[in-house]
């Protein structure tokens, strides 16, 4: 291997440690006390759940009438399906009931049913922060990573408490990466009833049901942030503490013990 490239691979591992512990030290207590403010902002605070309450702009159109056929009417239609009007009940042609069916929407009269504002809003915000937290761990990850010894017998305890605190990051990066998938899952379930709402104008409990997957949506990203300043803190305190047998995990009088 060429010495320039072994010593890019160096000089990254070096720039690596230096970052993550710049990020350790002063990166996440700033963020912490950062997610602090935006919790305490209007958007976040106290919000009452009508604030992210939004029309669909679908109206319930007029109701269709339809005149029941009476018993004259049945004779004269059995007369003509060939005059079974005389053979008992059991042996007449029955006719099923049309099954019910939703409206055919090929196209809202209104225009096109929009995204809940508020919400889209709060998401532009959220999702940097989560994109950051994933960000933030892959670096702790490699860090740690970096400085795990080579293996060897005795004296492992350090190691043991690299490989602990490498293991809640590892799953800190999985539950930041699934608050993704949270997101994008919300808006694929909106489309659902939504699309229930249009097909079905008529029936109020499913565009409840639109209302209420708003008001749980508002409250996750709620809970998001807060988690995620809470991760934040979870790993700040256990890196500090933790921090001399993170980056020296084998004591160097070792040797004297044989």
């Amino acid at each position: 291997m060429p010495s320039d490239t072994i010593a890019k691979v160096q000089d990254y591992k070096d720039s690596l440690i230096k970052k993550a512990e710049k990020l350790i030290i002063e990166g996440f207590p700033e963020k912490i006390v950062e997610l602090n403010d935006l919790l305490s902002t209007p958007m976040f605070s106290e919000r009452n759940f009508t604030e992210v309450h939004q029309d669909l702009n679908i109206p319930v159109p007029d109701p269709i009438l339809v005149n029941s056929n009476n018993g004259s009417d049945d004779t004269a239609v059995e007369a003509a399906a060939g005059g079974d009007a005389d053979q008992p009940a059991a042996k007449r042609a029955r006719t099923e009931p049309p099954a019910v069916v939703g409206t055919k929407v090929m196209y809202l009269p209104t225009g096109s049913v929009p995204c809940n504002t508020p919400l889209c809003e709060m998401i532009k915000v959220v999702k940097p922060i989560i994109r950051k937290l994933v960000e933030d761990s892959n670096l702790l990850k490699m860090w740690i990573s970096f400085m795990i010894p080579k293996i060897e017998d005795g004296n492992n305890f350090g190691v043991s408490i690299q490989e602990d605190t490498l293991a809640e990051i590892q799953t800190v990066e999985s539950e930041a990466a699934a608050f993704f998938d949270q997101i994008s899952r919300y808006f694929l379930s909106r489309a659902k009833v939504v699309s229930k709402v249009a097909k079905y104008p008529h029936i109020d409990d499913y565009r409840r049901a639109v209302v209420e997957l708003d008001e749980k949506e508002y409250l996750s990203l709620w809970l998001v942030v807060c988690e995620v300043r809470n991760r934040y803190s979870s790993l700040h305190d256990i890196v500090i503490k933790n921090m001399e047998k993170l980056k020296k995990p084998r004591s160097s009088n070792a040797e004297s013990l044989y």
